[in-house]
Parts: C-alpha cells; structure tokens; sequence
C-alpha cells in the first residue's frame, strides 16, 4: 500500500516527494496515518519487527521458510503466509549473489569535470550548489530507481524523478524539474558521482545550457 510505504520510509525521503511519486495527496497520507490501528495491523507491525530482527541476525540470509522457523522457535505463532507477505512488503528475502544494484558507473568513456567542491559540503545561499545522485527502492512491484537533486543550504529536494530502469533519462527528468522550479542564475556549481548518466552528451548539454 503506498501509504504504508511512505511510513515506513519518512525518514529517508521528504514525505511530499514519497506522495508526488506514488501519486497519493498528503492529506490522505496525514488522514491515513491519524487512524487508529486494527488489531490486525498492530500484530502485524510487531511480527514485522520480530522478522527483521531474525532476517538481520541472519545477516540477511534466511528468506520467509527459516525466519518463520526462527518466529516459532521463540513462541510466536504466526502462518508461514503471513510470514511471507510481511517480508515481501518489508522488501526482505534471502540474500542471493549479485544482488546489490550498481546505481553509478564510472567506467565510461564521456568526459568527467572536476571536483569544484572537494570536501567542503556547504553552500552560502540557496540554488549555489546542487547534489545530484541516483538510489534505488525496493517496492512490492520490484525495483524501482530514484533521482534526485538537491540545494546543498536549505537540504530540500528541488528536483526528483523515478522509473523502473537507470538511465540518462531519469537523471536527466530530475534534473530538468529542479531547473523548472528554482530558475537558478547562470554559475550555480552541480555536483554528482560522476556517474554515465549524470556524464552524458545530453545531460552535460542540458547542465550548459542553464549556465551550470
């Protein structure tokens, strides 16, 4: 549900940019999160805690059959079904090969600008300096990619955009809504990992064109 969605990631992500993503209003989100739990929903949020505790002490490797073993052991009663779809919109399961998904490639061939910032990570006034950046989410319909860009003063999200691929285009997307939004001045500094999709003919292109 995305309303439990947003919950259980508030502390990673601006609740109004979770809401503009899912396509859900903040107030039906504050609406939803003001109403009294179901029994059934607070007993699945304690089983949920008890499942993470056993898949972590796993160090991620049981999936739903051993941390169902490792519930009843400890004298919780719970159906391995219910065991199963917690997990699965807890976003965990056995950890498998190859399973960690690169979101930056530096091995590409597109030219690299310098690093104008170094390590001093602070900024004068708003719109002076932009991060951009690139991560990916679990969700129940699998993996999806988020981009964002943010201003460096106010630590505000400015410009974001998701899809269920990686590529320049949703760098790019996030990019141009920040650029929509906060009609920088030319010599606004942008910063990023120097990854393929932010060292792109394109998105360089793009970063040109607005004095970046």
């Amino acid at each position: 549900m995305s309303y439990a969605f947003i919950r259980d990631h508030v502390a990673n992500y601006p609740i109004q940019v979770m809401c503009e993503m899912l396509g859900v209003s903040r107030s039906g989100y504050y609406a939803w999160s003001s109403r009294p739990e179901s029994a059934r929903a607070i007993e699945d949020r304690a089983v949920a805690a008890e499942i993470r505790t056993a898949h972590e002490t796993s160090r991620g490797c049981y999936g739903s059959p051993r941390v169902h073993a490792a519930l009843r052991a400890h004298g919780r009663r719970v159906g391995r079904k219910r065991v199963a779809r917690l997990m699965r919109s807890m976003g965990l399961s056995a950890r498998r090969k190859r399973r960690f998904r690169r979101t930056t490639d530096s091995a590409h061939v597109f030219p690299v600008a310098p690093n104008l910032l170094g390590r001093d990570f602070t900024a004068s006034a708003p719109d002076r300096v932009w991060l951009a950046d690139l991560t990916y989410i679990w969700t129940a319909e699998g993996w999806l990619y988020l981009a964002v860009v943010l201003d460096l003063f106010s630590r505000r999200v400015v410009g974001w955009a998701m899809a269920d691929y990686l590529g320049h285009e949703l760098a790019l997307a996030a990019l141009d809504m920040a650029i929509a939004r906060q009609r920088p001045a030319p010599g606004l500094t942008h910063h990023s990992d120097r990854g393929v999709q932010f060292a792109a003919h394109e998105y360089r292109k793009r970063l040109r064109q607005h004095g970046i």
